[in-house]
């Protein structure tokens, strides 16, 4: 069967795989040859909503996707800076006649793809886009009169009944020129960044496949049991690879529903399928409602007096507040690249209520320092915490991290982990704050503020501008 295109490109970006990958899939159907390429980003040194851990795992991802084309007759082109100049570039200094790519679910590259679509037309190119990143595109999960929801309940009701599309083959054989010019893979020093974290995964898309393996095997049956504990390996462990692409959403349903075939009304299966349905409704939330990225979900919150970053904030980013299982998350986190999804609600909501520190601050310093960051579940993760969310926690609840410690690591063993101050401590003791004034340890702080009167503070901010937007509407 003729082939469309004698020469296209396949355009890498958060897809960074050769299994189950639909633009990839579709391009070595469409063209006699694929030329990859991925387009490294020209920003340097710090950045917003990225840092080294990440880009680590991107560099990790990059050579070993390189590899792994090699093996189907294909090599990595890399290219740096623009994106919509680096593919025209390549495209006229080749000759291809496509573009295919996999669709980003934010607003930044969905602008770069309108850009690189107008530019394509005006060229002769065809420019293809796919949506890969879910299962469902934001549009296909809409209420009955075709409304986007605002709660995840009867999204996932929703989401749950519509079937699922099948993984699709990985290319047989990509036939890349061997004389296209590439620069070298990237490493940190591009960004002029320095490693952070020493506990970084292991990247690549093999990787992700072995931890997807021991998901499967280890720990999908108890997750609902165990997801919470942060001293047990309780939860999937792929957060990152979904957000890399190291594996798609397809592959990994496909392979938890034949699971619960296997062990059928399993409440941990179940458990976990509903996770993957809370990544796509916070995608579909950006979708729907870009300007979360700004704002408060919620209009009823927007305007809320937040305080001044201090000295406590400072302390929250260090893992030095004096609330042991604050400390614990955040030290994890700065070792690691990652934290404990339990911790991570903990942790968010007491920077908001009790430290009422503007959620867009720990937003920002998630994404600067997580591995997994992804754009859409951190902001709808932060705004849950911090009240103003989708579907979000009330104001009034506010967690309480003294109980949260005696209920989800009573043993103080995820604390003892990750703060070595308190190895020596009775668990007891860090379950409740001191009352005689002297810090748990000598060589740790006392708490930095008392939660039940931020608690009571935090009630009364939202109070009273509930109020005040009461007034502003009569």
């Amino acid at each position: 069967m003729p082939r469309e295109f004698p020469l296209a490109i396949h355009w890498f970006r958060r897809d960074l795989r050769t299994l189950d990958n639909l633009a990839l899939h579709h391009a070595s159907k469409a063209a006699k040859g694929v030329i990859p390429v991925y387009v490294v980003s020209n920003w340097k040194d710090e950045h917003l909503w990225t840092g080294p851990n990440r880009q680590s795992f991107l560099c990790d991802s990059l050579a070993s996707l390189d590899k792994n084309l090699q093996v189907i007759g294909g090599r990595l082109i890399i290219r740096s800076g623009n994106a919509v100049e680096a593919l025209l570039g390549l495209a006229a200094e080749t000759g291809a006649q496509a573009i295919f790519y996999n669709q980003d679910p934010d607003p930044f590259g969905k602008s770069t793809e309108s850009h690189l679509e107008e530019s394509c037309e005006s060229r002769g190119i065809a420019c293809r886009g796919y949506h890969d990143h879910t299962l469902h595109p934001p549009g296909e999960v809409l209420t009955q009169t075709g409304e986007p929801y605002r709660v995840f309940t009867p999204y996932s009701k929703n989401w749950l009944q519509l079937e699922k599309p099948a993984p699709v083959a990985k290319p047989k054989v990509l036939a890349t020129p061997a004389e296209i010019a590439s620069d070298n893979l990237p490493t940190l020093e591009h960004w002029n960044l320095n490693p952070a974290g020493e506990q970084i995964l292991k990247a690549g898309e093999r990787a992700a496949h072995d931890r997807l393996k021991r998901a499967l095997k280890e720990r999908l049956i108890n997750y609902k049991d165990l997801r919470d504990i942060p001293s047990t390996p309780g939860t999937s462990r792929i957060s990152q690879d979904l957000r890399f692409g190291l594996l798609s959403p397809r592959t990994v349903y496909a392979k938890t529903a034949k699971l619960l075939e296997e062990f059928p009304n399993q409440v941990g299966i179940q458990t976990f399928i509903k996770e993957l349905a809370w990544r796509e409704f916070y995608m579909a939330i950006l979708h729907h409602y870009p300007h979360v990225l700004e704002d408060e979900f919620s209009p009823a919150w927007r305007g809320l007096p937040w305080d001044e970053p201090d000295e406590k904030f400072e302390a929250w980013k260090e893992g030095r507040t004096g609330f042991p299982i604050i400390d614990a998350g955040i030290r994890e986190l700065l070792a690691t690249g990652f934290m404990h999804n339990r911790v991570r609600m903990i942790v968010a909501m007491f920077l908001t209520k009790d430290l009422h520190i503007d959620w867009r601050l720990g937003e920002q310093f998630f994404m600067q320092h997580l591995t997994d960051g992804e754009i859409a579940s951190n902001n709808g993760g932060w705004q849950w915490s911090a009240g103003t969310g989708a579907d979000a926690a009330p104001y009034f609840r506010i967690q309480n991290p003294w109980s949260q410690t005696k209920r989800y690591d009573p043993k103080g063993t995820y604390i003892k982990r990750w703060v070595p101050e308190l190895v020596d401590v009775p668990a007891k003791a860090l379950l409740e704050a001191p009352k005689d004034g002297k810090p748990i340890a000598a060589d740790y702080p006392l708490p930095c503020v008392d939660h039940k009167t931020e608690r009571d503070r935090t009630l009364a901010i939202f109070k009273r501008h509930k109020q005040e937007l009461g007034r502003a509407t009569l």
